[in-house]
C-alpha cells in the first residue's frame, strides 16, 4: 500500500464508520459501538504505521475550477502533521474504548458513536489538509460533529443551549477565517502550503499584518482564545469522554495546530498580538477556575489556560536573536507549542476520563465538594488522576513540565512581562489543580454518593492507565524524533537560564500546591464552600462577566438591529417592491383584459394602428 493510499485509508475509514452506524445501525447500540471501537482500532494501527514508516510526501489533485479558481483537495504530510496524526489517532482510540463502559447503559449510543466517528474523519481532514481551502471544509466538518457530540443529551435545555452556543461562536471566528483565506488567495495566487512556504522561501510574500491576523481568527473560536473562549466551559454539558475528546485532545488544539501550518505568513505585529492574546487568555481562565466546583468545569478552564500558553508560544517564538545578535526568523514557537499541545493531550484527556470515572463512580456527581474520601474506593482512579495532575502542574520529569518549561524559556529570552504573567499563572494551575485532586480523594465523603463511590470496570480504566504512562514519559525528546527533539536547538539559551527556569518551576509548584493543601484542610463542606465563594468572590465576577456582556449585546443591539431591518424589509422589500411591482403589473392585466372587448371592428382599428405604428418605426420617424 503507497504512502497515499496509506492516508485515504485512515482518513476513510472513520467516514465508513459513520454511515454504516447512520444508514443501518442507528437502533443497534452493541454493533455500532463495535464498528466504531473497530474502525478507530484500525485507524490508530494504520496511522502508527504511516509515521514510523518515515514517509513524508505532499499529494493533490484539482477538485473544482470556477473561472481563473482552482480548488484542489490534497495530503501534506510532514513531521507536524505527523505529530498530530499521532495524538488524534492514538488518543482517540483509547477515548473510545473508555467510552464502551461510560455509555454502555445510554440508549442513544449508537448516534454518540456514529458522531465520534465522523468527528474523526473530520478532525483527519485537518491533519492531512494541504492547502487552507480544504482545510476550511474539514473546519467546518468539525464544527458541525462537535455540535452534535455537545447536543448529545438533547433533551436537556443546557446540552442544547451548549451546543448552539458552541457553534454560533465558532462560526464568529470561522467568518474571519474565511476572510483570510480569500485574502491571501487574492494576493498570492495560492493557498496551497507548499507554494506558500516556496513564495517564502524566495522572499515573495507581502509584509501583510491583515492575513495572518484574520486566519488567526479561526484559532480564536475553536481554540477558544479571548474574546471567543465563551463556548467551551458550556460544552462540558456533553458527555465526558466528549470533553477528552474534544476539549482536550484534538478539537481546539486544531486552531494550535493551523497556527503552526500558517507559520510562514506571520509578520512581528501579528506574532506580538498573538502573544498578548494567548497569554491573557492563560491568565483569566487560572483566575475562572479557582472558583468552579464542578469537576469539569475546573478542567475545562484548566484547558481554556493551557491552549493561552500554547498561543502565547507560538506568539513568542518565531522572533528571536542569535549568538551575534541578528534577528532571524525561526521555528522555536512551532516547535514549543506542537509539543506542549502533545503533552497537554496526554494527561488532559487523562484528567478528563479520570473525572468521567469519578462522575461515574459517584453516581454521576460532578460537585467536587461533595466528594472526598475517593483515595481508597477507586485507587486506580486515584492513582492515574494523581498523575495527571502532577503532570499538568509541571512535576520535574513527567511531560508537563518539558512542554511548560520550553515556554517559560521563550518567554523570559523574549519577553519579561509574558514570563512574569506566565508564572503567576503556573502557580494558579497548581493551586486549583491540587484543591480539586485533594477535595476529590483525600478527607471524609460528604455525601451519599461519594459514600457508595465503586472503581471503574476495565474498559474504562486501562485507558486511564495508558494515559498514564504517556503523561509521564510524554515529555521526553526522544518519543518525538527531530521534531520536539531540536527545540534545545531552536532556542538560544545558557545554562544560567536553564538553572533560571528549573528553579522557577520548582518555586511555582511547592507554592501553589502547599497553597492549596493548606487553605483547604478543613473537610466541612460548609466551610470549604464559603472558601470558595467568600474569599474568592471577586473571581467570580470574572467567569460570567463575558457572558453578560455579550447577553446585554445580544438583546440590546443585535436583536434591535434585527428588528429595524425586519421593519425595512415589510416596508421597502415585501412592501414597496414586491407589493408595488405585483400591484402595477395587475393594473396593466386590468387595462389588458380591458382591451378584450369582443367586437371584430375594434379589433380591426388595433390591427391598422399597429400597422401604422410599425410603419413609423421602421422608416426611422422615431
Amino acid at each position: 500500500m503507497s504512502p497515499v493510499q496509506q492516508v485515504l485509508a485512515i482518513l476513510l475509514l472513520p467516514l465508513a464508520s459513520a454511515a454504516i452506524i447512520a444508514l443501518f445501525l442507528r437502533r443497534q447500540g452493541a454493533i455500532a459501538t463495535a464498528v466504531s471501537v473497530t474502525a478507530a482500532a484500525a485507524l490508530a494501527g494504520l496511522s502508527l504505521g504511516l509515521i514510523s514508516s518515515g514517509e513524508r510526501f505532499t499529494a493533490s489533485m484539482e477538485w473544482l475550477q470556477l473561472g481563473g479558481l482552482t480548488i484542489s483537495l490534497g495530503f501534506k504530510f510532514d513531521d507536524i502533521a505527523a505529530l498530530m496524526l499521532f495524538v488524534v489517532s492514538f488518543v482517540g482510540f483509547f477515548i473510545h474504548l473508555f467510552s464502551t463502559g461510560y455509555m454502555h447503559d445510554d440508549k442513544a449510543r449508537a448516534r454518540y458513536f456514529g458522531g465520534l466517528s465522523i468527528f474523526m474523519f473530520s478532525m483527519l481532514g485537518i491533519v492531512f489538509s494541504d492547502n487552507l481551502f480544504m482545510m476550511f471544509i474539514f473546519w467546518e466538518l468539525v464544527g458541525f460533529s462537535s455540535y452534535l457530540l455537545i447536543n448529545h443529551y438533547h433533551e436537556k435545555q443546557s446540552a442544547a443551549d451548549a451546543s448552539k452556543k458552541a457553534f454560533i461562536v465558532n462560526r464568529v471566528g470561522d467568518f474571519g477565517f474565511l476572510l483570510g483565506i480569500i485574502l491571501c488567495y487574492w494576493t498570492y495566487g495560492t493557498v496551497n502550503l507548499t507554494e506558500l512556504g516556496a513564495i517564502s522561501d524566495a522572499g515573495g510574500l507581502a509584509y501583510s499584518r491583515l492575513i495572518p491576523l484574520l486566519l488567526f481568527c479561526g484559532a480564536v473560536g475553536k481554540s477558544a482564545q479571548m474574546p471567543l473562549q465563551v463556548w467551551l466551559p458550556d460544552a462540558m454539558e456533553g458527555p465526558t469522554p466528549v470533553s477528552a475528546l474534544i476539549h482536550a485532545a484534538t478539537m481546539v488544539a486544531a486552531g494550535i495546530f493551523m497556527l503552526c501550518r500558517i507559520e510562514v505568513l506571520m509578520v512581528p505585529e501579528a506574532l506580538n498580538v498573538i502573544m498578548w492574546v494567548g497569554t491573557i487568555t492563560a491568565l483569566y481562565a487560572a483566575l475562572c477556575a479557582i472558583v468552579q466546583s464542578d469537576i469539569k468545569k475546573v478542567l475545562a478552564y484548566s484547558t481554556l489556560s493551557q491552549l493561552g500558553y500554547m498561543v502565547a508560544a507560538f506568539g513568542l517564538g518565531s522572533m528571536t536573536v542569535d549568538h551575534n545578535g541578528h534577528e532571524m526568523l525561526i521555528a522555536a514557537g512551532v516547535g514549543a507549542a506542537m509539543f506542549h499541545l502533545t503533552t497537554h493531550a496526554f494527561f488532559k484527556a487523562l484528567l478528563f476520563l479520570g473525572s468521567g470515572s469519578v462522575i461515574h463512580g459517584c453516581h454521576h456527581e460532578q460537585d467536587i465538594f461533595k466528594m472526598g474520601g475517593l483515595i481508597k474506593k477507586m485507587p486506580v482512579t486515584f492513582i492515574t488522576f494523581t498523575l495527571g495532575v502532577l503532570a499538568i502542574i509541571g512535576m520535574p520529569g513527567l511531560a508537563g513540565f518539558f512542554s511548560k518549561d520550553a515556554i517559560l524559556l521563550l518567554a523570559h529570552q523574549n519577553n519579561p512581562a509574558v514570563f512574569g504573567i506566565l508564572v503567576f499563572t503556573a502557580v494558579l494551575t497548581a493551586f486549583y489543580m491540587v484543591r480539586m485532586w485533594k477535595l476529590v480523594f483525600f478527607g471524609t465523603t460528604r455525601s451519599d454518593n461519594a459514600a457508595h463511590a465503586h472503581e471503574s470496570g476495565f474498559s474504562m480504566t486501562l485507558p486511564l492507565m495508558v494515559l498514564a504512562v504517556l503523561a509521564v514519559t510524554g515529555g521526553y525528546m526522544g518519543v518525538y524524533g527531530k521534531l520536539a527533539g531540536s527545540l534545545a536547538g531552536l532556542i538560544p539559551h545558557s545554562e544560567a537560564a536553564h538553572m533560571t527556569i528549573l528553579v522557577t518551576s520548582l518555586a511555582v509548584l511547592v507554592v501553589g500546591a502547599l497553597g492549596a493543601w493548606f487553605f483547604y484542610k478543613s473537610d466541612d463542606i460548609d466551610t470549604l464552600e464559603l472558601k470558595a465563594t467568600g474569599v474568592f468572590k471577586t473571581l467570580s465576577v470574572t467567569k460570567v462577566s463575558f457572558d453578560a456582556v455579550y447577553d446585554y449585546y445580544v438583546a440590546k443591539v443585535q436583536q434591535r438591529f434585527a428588528m429595524l431591518i425586519n421593519f425595512l424589509e415589510q416596508i421597502f422589500l415585501a412592501g414597496l417592491i414586491i407589493r408595488g411591482f405585483a400591484g402595477l403589473v395587475g393594473l396593466l392585466g386590468l387595462g389588458a383584459r380591458a382591451l378584450h372587448v369582443g367586437s371584430l371592428h375594434a379589433y380591426v382599428y388595433w390591427f391598422l394602428l399597429g400597422v401604422v405604428l410599425l410603419w413609423a418605426l421602421t422608416s426611422g420617424m422615431f
